[in-house]
C-alpha cells in the first residue's frame, strides 16, 4: 500500500476510534461527531505531509520533524475552533456560550491535541525504520552486485591464466615433434587446430558441461599419444547421466594434462590414465589416475594448473567442491574432484 494511503487509513481508523469514544458523551447524534473527528484526522495527515515537503529548505536549528509534530499538535485545536465556528447557525449564540457544545470542543480539543502529535511522531519513527530497512537492504543489493563483479573478473583473470597454459604447453608438444623431424608433426598439428578450435571458446565461458569437457579430453589424449605412442595408455569410464553437468571449463582437462604432464611424460616407460567420471546422487566425482612417476619426484609441486583450478572451484561452489590429489600405489597420482551435481540451464 503506498505511502499516502496508509496514512490516510490511520488517520479515518483514529477519527471512528475517537467518535465512538465519545459517542455516549455527545447530545447531536454520531454522525455530526464522526463528521468532526474525520475532518480533524484529514487536516492531521495533510499538516503532516505539507511540512513533510515544504519549506524545502529549514534553518539549521529547526529539524523538519518536529516541524511536522508541531505543525499537526496546532493544527487540532485551530482545525476544533474554525469547525464550531462554522457549525454554529445564524442568529446562534457563539459555541464558548452553549455549555453542551463548549463540552464537546473540549473533549475534540483535548483528545485531538493529545493523540495526534504522537501519532505523527510514530509515524515519523515508522518512517525512519523503513527509510533504515530500505537503506540496508539497498547497501546488500550493491554490496552483492559488487561481489559478484569482482567474481566475476577473478574468474575471468583465472581463465586468462589457463588459457596461455594449455596453449603453450600443447604448442611446445608440437614443436618437439617438428624438431625431431617426425613425420607424425603434419598429422599432430591438424590435430592441434581441431583441438583449438573446440577448446579456445569455452575459456570465455563461466561453466561448461562434462559432455564438451570429454571431448576435449579424448582431443588431447589423442594428440598426446601421437607425440609418444608407446608411452601412453588411457581409459574412459563415463556415467552417461553426469554428462549434462555443469562444471568450469578446462576442469577435466586440467586434472588430465597435469597427469601427463607430471606423470607420465618424465616418466622413461609411460603409463597409463584412468579417467572416471559418475554421478553419485547431488554430487559429481571426477577421478583421473596415472601410473607415472609420482609425487615423490616432482620437484616443483603440482605446477600452476591444479592451483589455478582450485581457485575457480571455490570462486563458483564455495566450499562445496573438494580437490584431493595423492599418490597411489605401486607409483603414480590419484586426483580426484567432487563439487554439486548441477545441470545444464539450472541455477
Amino acid at each position: 500500500m503506498p505511502k499516502g494511503w496508509r496514512r490516510l487509513v490511520v488517520a479515518l481508523s483514529l477519527s471512528l476510534a475517537i467518535a465512538l469514544l465519545l459517542r455516549s458523551q455527545w447530545t447531536q447524534g454520531l454522525a455530526p461527531l464522526l463528521l468532526r473527528t474525520v475532518t480533524l484526522g484529514l487536516v492531521g495527515v495533510s499538516v503532516f505531509g505539507l511540512f513533510e515537503v515544504r519549506p524545502k529548505r529549514l534553518p539549521p536549528w529547526l529539524a523538519r520533524w518536529v516541524l511536522q509534530v508541531v505543525g499537526v499538535g496546532l493544527a487540532m485545536p485551530l482545525t476544533t475552533v474554525t469547525i464550531y465556528v462554522l457549525s454554529t447557525g445564524a442568529g446562534a449564540p457563539p459555541f464558548w456560550q452553549d455549555r453542551d457544545r463548549m463540552l464537546g470542543f473540549m473533549m475534540l480539543t483535548f483528545l485531538s491535541i493529545l493523540l495526534a502529535p504522537w501519532t505523527a511522531l510514530a509515524a515519523l519513527l515508522r518512517q525512519k525504520e523503513a527509510f533504515a530497512r530500505h537503506q540496508a537492504l539497498a547497501f546488500e543489493l550493491e554490496r552483492s552486485e559488487l561481489e559478484r563483479q569482482a567474481l566475476d573478473a577473478r574468474l575471468h583473470l583465472l581463465q586468462g591464466q589457463v588459457a596461455p597454459h594449455f596453449l603453450f604447453n600443447t604448442l611446445a608438444n608440437v614443436q618437439a615433434l617438428v624438431d625431431a623431424g617426425s613425420p607424425r608433426a603434419s598429422a599432430v598439428m591438424r590435430s592441434l587446430v581441431a583441438y583449438l578450435r573446440a577448446a579456445v571458446p569455452l575459456l570465455d565461458e563461466p561453466s561448461a558441461t562434462l559432455r564438451r569437457e570429454l571431448e576435449l579430453v579424448q582431443a588431447y589424449l589423442e594428440l598426446m599419444q601421437m607425440r609418444m605412442p608407446d608411452r601412453l595408455q588411457y581409459d574412459l569410464r563415463v556415467d552417461e547421466s553426469a554428462l549434462a553437468l555443469r562444471c568450469p571449463p578446462t576442469t577435466l582437462l586440467t586434472l588430465v594434462e597435469n597427469a601427463v604432464r607430471h606423470g607420465i611424460d618424465p616418466s622413461e616407460e609411460g603409463g597409463r590414465i584412468e579417467i572416471e567420471v559418475r554421478r553419485q546422487g547431488d554430487r559429481c566425482l571426477i577421478r583421473v589416475c596415472d601410473t607415472g612417476v609420482g609425487l615423490q619426484e616432482k620437484a616443483h609441486g603440482l605446477g600452476t594448473g591444479l592451483s589455478t583450478l582450485r581457485e575457480r572451484l571455490r570462486l563458483l561452489f564455495g566450499g562445496e567442491a573438494q580437490l584431493t590429489v595423492a599418490a597411489q600405489a605401486p607409483r603414480g597420482v590419484c586426483a580426484e574432484l567432487r563439487f554439486p551435481a548441477r545441470a545444464e540451464g539450472s541455477g
